[in-house]
């Protein structure tokens, strides 16, 4: 009599796999989640510092600083927002947003510029 060997996988060893993959994914998907605002709250940052240098140079040239980026010849990372609120001889201010991290703000100030929120400390990028 002849027997057959069947190969293949068991319900039970299919749906252990499956579980063991859910597990992993719920691990990984917040992480993931934490990662990528983190990436863009660092975009934030950058353009606040390129904004910086170029008002140094603009005021270089002009013994003023600019509330215009265009004026400044500046182009913020795609996705963020700066504000200038205030650009004087006695300094400036900045904020930085992106709607996909809406919790969070960027914002530095120079010189005689009022603080805007969460900066704190001239001259130093604050983010909440």
């Amino acid at each position: 009599m002849r027997r057959f060997h069947k190969t293949g996988f068991t319900l039970i060893e299919l749906l252990i796999v499956v579980v063991i993959i859910g597990i992993l994914a719920a691990i990984a998907i917040p992480k993931f989640a934490y990662t990528k605002d983190k990436a863009f709250i660092v975009a934030m940052k950058s353009d606040l510092r390129n904004l910086s240098t170029a008002e140094e140079g603009y005021f270089y040239s002009n013994n003023i600083y600019s509330s215009s980026q265009l004026l400044l010849n500046f182009m913020p990372s795609q996705g963020v927002t700066i504000a200038i609120p205030e650009a004087t001889a006695g300094g400036w201010s900045a904020q930085a947003t992106n709607p996909d991290v809406p919790a969070s703000t960027c914002a530095v100030y120079i010189g005689s510029a009022a603080a805007v929120a969460p900066a704190t400390v001239e001259g130093q990028i604050t983010c909440n």
